[in-house]
């Protein structure tokens, strides 16, 4: 059986970014003291999340890939013998930003990068302001432990994205995330948004057959605009086995947690469910069109 110790970092995020990134390399050595080989971080863990409005100066919290983050963080990776997976404000040149994951390798080097694709723009989520659209193509990061299918928060309600990082070879599926409750919300409002967030994922486990892996911020934090209440990060972070299954969740409070995936076990679900077999590829041309008039 080939197994693959997994770690999960959920934290609230400040303005300090020194602090915030703290936050993440003291839960990363929490999670590497209890097994883990590959350790996941949410989604902009090294700021506040600054898309609740629209203001060009927070441009100057990008950073350049390879930079200082990658640079911290790949210390960290080759100290203890990890797999990361960062998530950051990449600027890639003047003017031209991106909302990206990076993957180090255990010696510290990156092993690929994914540029967030889908880029919502909703009241409090102004990201189309600040995010080109990712150009990398949905193209999983192999890495010493495996394939990585990364993707990033608002990807993770698009099936094509699931499926074709899972028919490029991903051997597990990670969700780097940063979504929360409109503090306004009714509570069964708040509880029908984050059953859905779940309940999409663990489709996409299901379609693809695959283990997925979902890290949320946790944390209230206010609209500098004052627009709107600010957001509430549920938290919830979870691991959903390629039947679906919830193998591991957390609360909404700071966490770290990890699990041991049997990343073996995908080739018996695919032969009992084959969905990837019985594709009809030859009926699907109209998937590429927006809608069908």
């Amino acid at each position: 059986m080939r197994t693959l110790p997994i770690g999960l970092v959920q934290h609230s995020c400040q303005e300090d970014r020194q602090a915030n990134i703290d936050k993440s390399l003291q839960g990363i050595r929490q999670a590497a003291a209890q097994g883990a080989r590959l350790v996941i971080l949410q989604e902009l863990h090294c700021g506040p999340y600054f898309c609740q409005t629209e203001d060009p100066a927070l441009c100057n919290l990008a950073e350049p890939i390879p930079g200082p983050a990658t640079e911290q963080f790949g210390a960290l990776a080759k100290e203890l013998n990890l797999v990361l997976v960062l998530s950051l404000f990449e600027k890639r040149a003047a003017g031209v930003y991106h909302n990206t994951a990076v993957v180090l390798e255990n010696d510290g080097s990156i092993a690929g990068k994914y540029r967030k694709m889908h880029i919502p723009d909703d009241p409090g989520y102004y990201e189309k302001f600040y995010f080109t659209p990712g150009d990398l193509g949905f193209n999983p990061i192999q890495t010493s432990l495996g394939r990585l299918g990364v993707l990033v928060c608002w990807d993770q309600w698009y099936p094509e994205a699931a499926r074709l990082m899972a028919l490029a070879g991903a051997e597990i599926l990670i969700y780097p995330t940063a979504i929360g409750f409109d503090p306004a919300d009714s509570q069964a409002e708040q509880q029908r948004q984050r059953d859905a967030w779940i309940t999409i994922q663990r489709s996409h486990a299901v379609a693809n057959g695959i283990p997925v892996v979902a890290v949320n911020r946790v944390g209230f934090e206010a609209d500098p605009s004052g627009q709107t209440a600010g957001a509430r990060f549920w938290g919830h972070s979870f691991v959903a086995g390629g039947q679906g299954e919830i193998l591991l969740q957390a609360g909404d409070q700071e966490d770290v947690l990890t699990l041991e995936l049997d990343l073996d076990r995908s080739e018996q679900i695919r032969r009992i469910w084959p969905f990837l077999r019985d594709r009809r590829i030859d009926a699907y041309q109209d998937i590429l069109k927006r809608v069908r008039d």
